[in-house]
């Protein structure tokens, strides 16, 4: 049996990151250069996703090693 690495939550987790890491770079190319949206909100949503929701998506369930359950008698 093949075990992986990472579970379906973290795969749910890496998917999200991808949507918002689109969506802040949509928001970063909007408007001018001295656009709301692109001077603040933008950077705010890409630092999130790349300092806090893509470490977390690869750390979530670290430890947790696969096929170690010890069998009960």
């Amino acid at each position: 049996m093949k075990s992986w690495l990472f579970s379906k939550k973290n795969f749910y987790l890496f998917g999200l990151s991808f949507v918002l890491l689109v969506i802040g770079y949509v928001l970063l190319g909007q408007g001018p250069a001295d656009n709301h949206i692109s001077k603040s909100v933008a950077p705010v949503v890409l630092v999130a996703v790349y300092c806090g929701l893509i470490p977390y998506a690869m750390l979530s369930g670290y430890g947790k090693s696969v096929g170690s359950e010890v069998k009960k008698k």
